[in-house]
C-alpha cells in the first residue's frame, strides 16, 4: 500500500515538477475513491481501508496545492525597484530621508520632506510615510495572497470614506417608431452607498544589528513583513468582518432565501439537509447556486470556499458519473467546480448547520476595496528593548456593492 509519502510533492522547488506531482495524486484520489463509492454501492458501506487511503490521499491533494501555490506566489513576487521607471529627485530624497529614519531614527528629513508636500497622511503621533515604491510593492503583493482582494474591484482613495450612488429603480425605457412622439422617460430613483476606510496595522521587530547592516534592503524586509500579515486580517474581514473598526465581509449582510431576494439583502440556497448536502444527486443544489445568479453576472463567477469545504465537494460526481472538481491544467491556475475557478478564502465559515459555506459570484461586480492611498510606519524602539518596532498601517474599507452579484449555498433544511 502507498503512504502519503508516495505522493508528495519533491521539495526541488520546480513548480512544474510539482504540478506533475499533484496531476498523479488526483489521478490516484479518483481512483481509489471510485472503489470507494463502488464498495458502497455493493455493500451499503465502504472498506475502512479504503476510506482512509481516500482520506489520506485527499491530505496529500491539499498538502501538494499549498506548495504549489507558495511556488507560485514566490515566483511572482514583486522586486523593489525594477520596473519602476526613473525616479525623481523629490523622490530619491524621500526615500533616502526614509531610510535614515528607520535605521537610526532621524525624523528631521522626513518631517521637512512632508511638511513641504502638505501631507495630511503623516505627523508624530502617526508616523510617517513610506517611499512610494515600498507602498507599491506591498499593495502588489497582497493581490495574490489576499483571496478577496485578487477578485473583488479595487478603489483607490485619498479620504477617509468613499461614496458611491447607484440606482434603486431603472430607467423607463421601451421601444419608439423613427417618426413617433417620444413619451417622457421616468428618472432613476438614486440612494448613495458608503465605503469608510478603517486602520490596519502590523508591527514587525528588527534588531539593531539587521539596521545597522547597509545589505540589507530595508524598504523591501518591511514590505515582506507586512503583507502577509495585512492579507491574513483582509481575508477575514473581506469575508466576515461586521464593519465595526473593519470592512463588512460579504456573509455579514442579511441573507434571505434567492426565491425572496431583494436589494440590501444576500441570497441564499439551502442544501435541504442540516449541515450537509444531500445523500442523493448532491451536485443539483450546487447547479441551482450556479442559475441562481443572473447570466449576466455568470460569465465572470467564482467560486469562494475554504480547503475543507472544498476536500468535501472534490469527491462528488455528476449525473453523468464525472467529478465535478478538477484541477488547474496548467501551473498558476485555480481549480475549478463546474467550470468555474475556485478561490480558496480559509476566513469562509466551515460546513456546520445552517453554514454559509459556499459563495458563488461575480466579486468584481459584487464586492468593492477601498484602499486609502499611503502606508505609514511609526519607529519605536522603547517598548520592546533590545529590538526595534514598526507600527506600519494603512488604511483600507470594503462591502458589498451589487446584492444580486453574489449568492451563499446554506447548509440548512430552509
Amino acid at each position: 500500500m502507498k503512504t502519503e509519502q508516495d505522493y508528495e510533492v519533491k521539495a526541488s522547488g520546480d513548480v512544474t515538477g510539482a504540478f506533475e506531482e499533484f496531476m498523479r495524486a488526483f489521478e490516484a484520489f479518483k481512483a481509489d475513491n471510485d472503489e470507494r463509492i463502488r464498495q458502497i454501492e455493493r455493500r451499503s458501506g465502504a472498506d475502512v481501508v479504503t476510506v482512509e487511503k481516500v482520506a489520506r490521499i485527499d491530505r496529500v491533494l491539499d498538502e501538494q496545492q499549498r506548495r504549489m501555490d507558495e511556488m507560485a506566489l514566490k515566483s511572482a513576487r514583486p522586486q523593489l525597484g525594477v520596473g519602476g521607471g526613473p525616479r525623481s529627485a523629490v523622490q530619491m530624497q524621500h526615500k533616502a530621508a526614509f531610510e535614515s529614519y528607520v535605521r537610526k531614527g532621524e525624523s528631521n528629513g522626513l518631517a521637512a520632506l512632508e511638511a513641504k508636500a502638505l501631507s495630511v497622511g503623516s505627523g508624530p503621533d502617526g508616523g510617517f510615510l513610506v517611499p512610494d515604491e515600498t507602498e507599491r510593492a506591498v499593495m502588489l503583493a497582497l493581490r495574490p495572497i489576499s483571496p478577496i482582494r485578487s477578485i473583488a474591484s479595487v478603489q483607490q482613495v485619498s479620504g477617509s470614506v468613499y461614496k458611491k450612488a447607484f440606482s434603486t429603480a431603472e430607467f423607463a425605457t421601451g421601444w419608439v417608431a423613427e417618426t413617433a412622439a417620444r413619451p417622457q422617460t421616468t428618472a432613476a430613483v438614486l440612494a448613495e452607498m458608503t465605503f469608510p476606510t478603517m486602520e490596519l496595522y502590523a508591527q514587525p521587530a528588527a534588531t539593531n544589528t539587521l539596521l545597522d547592516d547597509g545589505i540589507v534592503n530595508i524598504d523591501q524586509w518591511i514590505a515582506e513583513e507586512v503583507r502577509n500579515a495585512f492579507a491574513d486580517q483582509e481575508g477575514i474581514a473581506f469575508v466576515g468582518g461586521d464593519g465595526v473598526n473593519k470592512p463588512k465581509g460579504f456573509v455579514s449582510y442579511p441573507t434571505v432565501a434567492d426565491a425572496g431576494w431583494s436589494w440590501g439583502n444576500v441570497g441564499y440556497v439551502a442544501t435541504g439537509a442540516a449541515g450537509a448536502l444531500p445523500a442523493t444527486n448532491p451536485s443539483d443544489k450546487l447547479i441551482d447556486l450556479v442559475y441562481a445568479l443572473k447570466a449576466g453576472y455568470r460569465a465572470n463567477a467564482k467560486w469562494v470556499m475554504n480547503r475543507g469545504t472544498q476536500s468535501a465537494l472534490r469527491k462528488i460526481k455528476d449525473a453523468e458519473g464525472d467529478y465535478i472538481w478538477q484541477p488547474a491544467m496548467t501551473v498558476g491556475n485555480p481549480a475549478t467546480l463546474m467550470g468555474y475557478p475556485v478561490i480558496e478564502a480559509e476566513a469562509m465559515p466551515g460546513i456546520g448547520t445552517d453554514s454559509l459555506s459556499i459563495a458563488f459570484g461575480d466579486f468584481q461586480r459584487g464586492y468593492l476595496i477601498v484602499d486609502r492611498i499611503g502606508l505609514r510606519v511609526l519607529r519605536d524602539p522603547f517598548s520592546a528593548k533590545p529590538y526595534v518596532l514598526f507600527y506600519t498601517t494603512k488604511r483600507v474599507g470594503g462591502g458589498v456593492q451589487d446584492f444580486a452579484a453574489i449568492k451563499l449555498m446554506k447548509f440548512g433544511v430552509s
